[in-house]
């Protein structure tokens, strides 16, 4: 994973100072002795630890008789390595002529979850986004590492997140959208309408994109929440617009007019509207401080959506509208003319 451009920080993540006595077989050794290393872990586990030899009832109550070596040969590091073994020759071996012993530090707490011992290895992510980077370890891993039986690799932490985010993210999206859509057409009864506000809040995304492409920052699952917030903005901007011209049709203008008098008489709510979230979200835009990671892409895609969302509203949506509009189109019923400021 050193080789993998991104991560940092690698390392096992565990706490060390437990002193272990680690007793290793030397086979070698054993096998010159005709000492089965069975036999040898036997010996050990009878010494040291005991075995159950019978069992002692106390009325329905049973507990384990176990016999082992009196303490003092077995307390220390020279008393275990005094242990003797028989061999089948008759001789009397020690457990130091048979196996390495020493001391080492092991780890002061085992990690256990779901009912498994698991060792982690920690990692960090910088300058690159964080799937990409997860993704290529995993194929290195998976290629050049071979685990033995029993052994496999969970990737967990804020990339199995950032997978289940998407996953939820892939389903949230199409349907948002889908519910946005079903709302236009119950307010214009008409799909035409509806379908040309979907198309302008589709739009809408790339000043988004473009911001986060600027900014040097990546995709993430808060910038991916970003462009939901964005949608609903885009849909507001999109239906004062729409509202408007279509207004003015049923007043009796026609559709250039209408259209080109929405975009200008429009462009001041849709600007204060879009000023007064870009302004507000601005300063997580650009902070630095610890634990704006998971704000600052949210609020980038905001604010570049909504910069680029109002000149798309101002010169796109009348565009498409002069381009798609009929003179059979659903209007509204004229409202009472009110008092119009440009």
């Amino acid at each position: 994973m050193h080789t993998v451009h991104g991560v940092e920080d690698l390392g096992v993540f565990r706490l060390l100072g437990q002193p272990n006595l680690n007793v290793q077989v030397d086979r070698q050794q054993a096998a010159r002795f005709q000492i089965n290393v069975a036999d040898i872990q036997d010996a050990i586990q009878t010494a040291v630890g005991g075995n159950a030899l019978t069992q002692v009832l106390q009325g329905e109550q049973r507990y384990d008789l176990v016999a082992r070596y009196q303490a003092p040969y077995r307390d220390t590091r020279e008393a275990i390595a005094n242990i003797r073994l028989l061999s089948p020759s008759g001789e009397r071996v020690s457990l130091a002529q048979l196996c390495k012993i020493e001391m080492k530090d092991g780890g002061s707490e085992i990690y256990r979850e779901g009912n498994q011992r698991y060792v982690a290895v920690k990692y960090s992510v910088r300058g690159r986004d964080l799937g990409s980077t997860v993704e290529e370890a995993i194929q290195k891993v998976n290629k050049q590492v071979q685990l033995p039986r029993g052994y496999h690799i969970n990737w967990e932490g804020e990339y199995e997140s950032e997978k289940r985010a998407a996953a939820r993210l892939f389903i949230i999206v199409p349907l948002t959208v889908l519910i946005i859509f079903v709302i236009l057409y119950t307010m214009f009864q008409s799909v035409k309408w509806a379908l040309l506000i979907i198309v302008n809040v589709m739009m809408t995304p790339l000043g988004g994109m473009l911001a986060l492409l600027l900014t040097h920052t990546h995709f993430s699952v808060s910038s991916g929440i970003g462009f939901l917030a964005l949608f609903g903005v885009s849909v507001q901007t999109g239906v004062i617009m729409l509202e408007y011209i279509n207004q003015r049709r049923a007043r009796g203008h026609s559709i250039e007019e209408a259209a080109v008098e929405g975009a200008v008489l429009r462009l001041r709510p849709i600007m204060v509207t879009s000023m007064v979230a870009t302004l507000g979200l601005l300063p997580a835009a650009l902070s630095h401080a610890i634990g704006s990671d998971s704000q600052r892409p949210f609020a980038i895609v905001i604010v570049g959506g909504l910069i680029s969302g109002l000149l798309l509203s101002v010169f796109l949506l009348p565009t498409l509208y002069a381009w798609v509009a009929r003179e059979g189109d659903i209007l509204p019923p004229p409202e009472a003319p009110a008092e119009e400021t440009s």
